[in-house]
């Protein structure tokens, strides 16, 4: 600038220029009085941001009702989503498999966080089929589900310190929530006997919630509806049904049910009736605004519909 010359006219614009900015930064997240612009890949995650941060964040989801994030591909509205969230918040452990390398320069630019990334290895499950290969639908285990929760409240905490109290206080009152549903699933299960805890599902989203309750849980398709099926797999889903005289299978709201029903109409040329036990939600919520369109909704509505298909 040794060649600017510094004439009143140019002196005010520069003035103005630093007002400017200085006025942008007062307004930036932390500041009180612009809320925090939360992005989320699963409405789950989206979910627990908007009970911790309360008034304080907006949140929005990028994968709504029935979509499946292990297939889910970024468009460009996601994109600027993406680019205009102060923080982004992710599931992690190749969940959102398509989208990488979107979290990657993301990354460069703002706080973009994996939420089940901090989660103890020990606590963690893998795929039966491929020992090296993490288990993603941590969120059926309520237990590990408050750890993620907590995650949340430490980044919302990191980036808007000013609002910090509120954030303790709202996930204070949210881990209640969980702790009470969590309690709920301990007792309706109880309705279900042992040898008929089994659930047979599309893909194996459900292993977490079957360790934390006890239930042997039974996939078509791997942990991720990327899998292939073929006869081979429908037979053996068969005969197990069979073999344990079970009376009920589960389609999901985020898989075709194709894979399902040849499953029913296999059992049943076999001479084993088997009944759609009723949709669960698996890798998505709800539509928004109802009480399934909610982490802990969705949650009671599994807990009921495998008690009362299996009791």
């Amino acid at each position: 600038m040794g060649n600017l010359k510094w004439t009143p006219v140019v002196f005010l614009g520069v003035l103005m220029v630093v007002l400017f900015g200085c006025s942008a930064g007062q307004d930036a997240v932390g500041s009180g009085e612009e809320k925090v612009k939360v992005v989320t890949t699963i409405a789950q995650i989206g979910d627990v941001a908007a009970h911790i941060g309360g008034d304080n964040v907006e949140v929005e989801s990028l994968m709504g009702p029935g979509d499946d994030p292990h297939l889910y591909n970024a468009v460009q509205g996601d994109i600027k989503k993406l680019d205009q969230a102060d923080i982004i918040f992710y599931n992690g452990l190749h969940l959102e498999g398509q989208m990488g390398e979107i979290f990657r320069e993301m990354r460069q630019k703002k706080p973009t966080v994996a939420v089940a990334k901090g989660i103890p290895e020990d606590q963690l499950l893998t795929d039966p089929q491929n020992p090296g290969i993490i288990d993603p639908h941590v969120w059926f285990d309520i237990a590990i589900w408050k750890q993620a929760a907590e995650a949340i409240r430490d980044e919302l905490i990191e980036i808007d310190p000013d609002n910090e109290t509120a954030y303790e206080r709202n996930t204070v009152d949210y881990l209640k929530d969980l702790t009470e549903l969590e309690d709920y699933a301990q007792e309706r299960i109880m309705e279900i006997p042992e040898e008929s805890r089994v659930l047979v599902t599309a893909h194996d989203a459900f292993n977490y919630f079957g360790n934390a309750f006890g239930f042997e849980v039974i996939g078509l398709q791997g942990l991720s509806t990327e899998s292939d099926y073929g006869l081979t797999d429908i037979q053996r889903i068969i005969d197990v049904l069979a073999e344990r005289n079970i009376k009920a299978v589960f389609v999901e709201s985020s898989v075709s049910e194709r894979s399902i029903n040849a499953v029913v109409e296999g059992a049943g040329e076999a001479g084993h009736e088997v009944k759609i036990g009723g949709e669960l939600y698996s890798d998505a919520m709800g539509e928004e605004g109802t009480v399934e369109g909610t982490y802990l909704g969705m949650y009671r509505h599994n807990i009921d519909t495998i008690v009362e298909s299996l009791k």
